[in-house]
């Protein structure tokens, strides 16, 4: 990964770059930032630009050893870290044990999110998380020397998945690391990380990617209309990842909308009898489109909700989500918004913590259809 390939971020790149220029590295950079605006992108570019032995101006050479090596992800002083599923049978234990795996997913594109990585090594319905036992080869690893390049480079992606253990192991490593070691650790959630970890690096923040960057970039994807492209942009609210979501998945999204209007439905017929079918019809979407669901559900409530102000520029819904909040949106009121919005969050938890899906879904049904009222005047 290059500067040149990452879409939007000028100052931010300009930033990093100019850092290096002035010989300015500090050891520890927390990545922060929303899913999909280009962190893991920005983080490999200026780890290749930090180890290129005949850096340019504006990003590195391309050519040199180095470079040749971090275009495989296999450079001898670059690390990664990131959630793994345990697999005793397989003898997968740790992350080193992924990173054919891990090359070849970060190599496909740097733009991805932590369903798409489980999905990739088949972690079905287990939860990923960076073990405990992860912090000795952390440990192990930094105090090497450094075979080629000067700096040993640590990227860390997601240390809010980490184990407390593993995290408190690794504090005395990341506040006092051995000489030329640079930690970037690559945050979607960086309050989730533990406060003593926070506190030892220097915070980083990416912000989403602006509307002509996005603009360029998706062009070279797609052929369609100006205004469907645009509104995919403003939906995107700025990831990159979600953009391409919207223009692979307009199938999907058009499911679960009619999955939602079918739920509220049978919340304000009181359709019981539905309610079972549908029960039935979520168990069946497997557990990650399932989480999935209950966050667009979760959205078209704050969405339905804004929409009764009237005001497009604070609006992100496509054509057949506004066509079904004209009449939807009345009855999403001051009165139950956040209830409803609680309600679909507690549904998720329920599912992320394997709760049979079938009466989560039923139970969420019934209290939808105590909460949903007629407006208030």
């Amino acid at each position: 990964m290059f500067f040149r390939d990452i879409t939007g971020q000028q100052e931010i790149k300009h930033r990093l770059i100019q850092s290096v220029k002035e010989g300015y590295i500090p050891h520890a950079r927390m990545i922060g930032g929303p899913e999909g605006v280009g962190k893991t992108a920005l983080a490999l570019a200026y780890a290749r630009y930090l180890s290129c032995t005949q850096r340019g101006e504006d990003d590195a050479c391309g050519v040199c050893p180095s470079c040749v090596k971090y275009s495989k992800l296999s450079h001898p002083d670059l690390h990664f870290v990131y959630p793994i599923v345990k697999n005793d049978k397989k003898k997968k234990e740790v992350c080193d044990d992924y990173l054919s795996e891990w090359r070849q997913f970060v190599l496909q594109n740097p733009y991805f999110n932590l369903n798409a990585w489980l999905n990739f090594i088949g972690a079905e319905n287990a939860q990923g998380m960076i073990y405990a036992k992860e912090s000795d080869e952390i440990i192990r690893k930094l105090n090497l020397k450094a075979y080629e390049s000067e700096y040993k480079i640590m990227i860390v992606w997601l240390p809010e998945k980490m184990h407390e253990a593993c995290a408190n192991k690794l504090l005395k490593m990341i506040e006092e690391p051995p000489l030329n070691t640079v930690f970037l650790l690559i945050s979607e959630n960086p309050d989730r990380v533990i406060g003593t970890i926070q506190s030892r690096t220097q915070s980083f923040p990416v912000p989403p990617i602006d509307s002509d960057s996005m603009m360029q970039a998706l062009q070279k994807h797609s052929h369609s209309a100006p205004d469907a492209m645009e509104n995919i942009i403003h939906l995107a609210g700025g990831s990159y990842l979600k953009a391409l979501e919207l223009l692979e998945s307009s199938e999907e999204t058009s499911r679960y909308m009619e999955l939602f209007k079918s739920v509220m439905r049978n919340g304000w017929k009181r359709d019981v009898k539905n309610m079972r079918t549908e029960s039935e019809n979520f168990a069946g979407l497997g557990r990650e489109k399932q989480k999935a669901f209950l966050a667009y559900a979760g959205n078209m409530i704050r969405e339905n909700f804004f929409y009764r102000f009237n005001l497009p520029a604070i609006n992100y819904l496509n054509r057949e989500e506004a066509g079904f909040a004209k009449n939807f949106s009345p009855y999403v009121t001051e009165n139950n918004v956040i209830d409803l919005i609680n309600e679909l969050a507690l549904a998720e938890r329920h599912i992320e913590s394997n709760v049979n899906p079938r009466m989560v879904f039923f139970d969420l049904s019934m209290t939808i259809a105590v909460l949903i009222k007629l407006p208030v005047g």
